[in-house]
């Protein structure tokens, strides 16, 4: 009696063994997959400025562009990443690019708006902008869809030029010096001069030029030119200087006075 009850304590054991070891592997795949074959996820979808909630049974992000035949365009973004897995509570954010155009350094090129003003709008599309230049619409506007932004270029710069300074011409007279001629006494340098600008351009062309320093680097030197003042004069003579000629003519000639002489005549009577 006592075998058949050791006998029947061994197969009772196994057959609890059989039952545990089948419990634990099998019967929990079931449990953990046939729930998701049917279990309905609440998400929140927000498009611009539109929010939906909508129930999905896909795993991630992507599954869920698929099946609800979501397309974005190039430039739009999705939030968060679409390898991201969806749970029951998911937040899903659309953001679709606005279009914009640029013109700025003489072109016009085409551009996207994600960011929700100017300056960041100028930043993703890759467009560098120094302190100086102006904008418009401002920078700190709201981009809309067809937006045409006009970026113009202001460049600042100290150039130092040099140039000549013209000499100055002083006359003098003198009395020993035939009135005819004249003589430079000392003659004339121009000077230099360096001049430091700032200049201002808009879209490379200068617009304003205000000076901010002037050094003289060779000083100018005065043209001295003398005058002489001095006049000659001959002996007087007397004598018959005109008549009337046969046809009406009034003439004077002198045989032994050059030709190109000055004289003084007197008229005595």
């Amino acid at each position: 009696m006592k075998f058949f009850t050791h006998k029947k304590l061994f197969f009772l054991l196994i057959f609890s063994i059989l039952i545990f070891v089948v419990y634990r592997n099998f019967f929990p795949k079931i449990r953990s997959f046939a729930p998701e074959q049917n279990f309905f996820k609440i998400i929140t979808l927000k498009e611009d400025e539109l929010i939906y909630t909508l129930s999905t049974q896909e795993k991630t992000v992507a599954n869920f562009l698929e099946k609800n035949r979501i397309i974005l365009g190039e430039f739009d973004q999705i939030i968060p990443e679409k390898d991201t897995p969806i749970f029951s509570g998911s937040q899903i954010e659309l953001r679709r690019a606005l279009k914009v155009n640029f013109a700025v350094d003489g072109k016009n090129i085409p551009g996207y708006a994600l960011a929700r003003n100017i300056r960041d709008v100028i930043s993703e599309n890759n467009i560098a902008l120094s302190r100086l230049d102006q904008v418009v619409p401002s920078l700190n506007s709201l981009p809309a869809d067809n937006l045409k932004i006009v970026i113009t270029r202001i460049n600042v710069e100290e150039k130092t030029e040099t140039e000549t300074i013209p000499f100055k011409i002083i006359e003098k007279t003198d009395a020993k010096l035939s009135w005819r001629e004249k003589k430079i006494e000392q003659k004339g340098e121009k000077g230099r001069r360096e001049i430091k600008y700032k200049i201002t351009y808009k879209n490379g062309k200068e617009i304003s030029r205000v000076i901010l320093e002037k050094k003289i680097i060779q000083e100018p030197v005065a043209e001295i030119i003398v005058q002489g003042t001095f006049v000659k004069t001959g002996k007087a003579h007397k004598g018959l200087g005109t008549w009337y000629a046969w046809k009406g003519g009034l003439f004077a000639a002198n045989p032994w006075l050059p030709l190109g002489s000055y004289v003084k005549v007197t008229n005595l009577g």
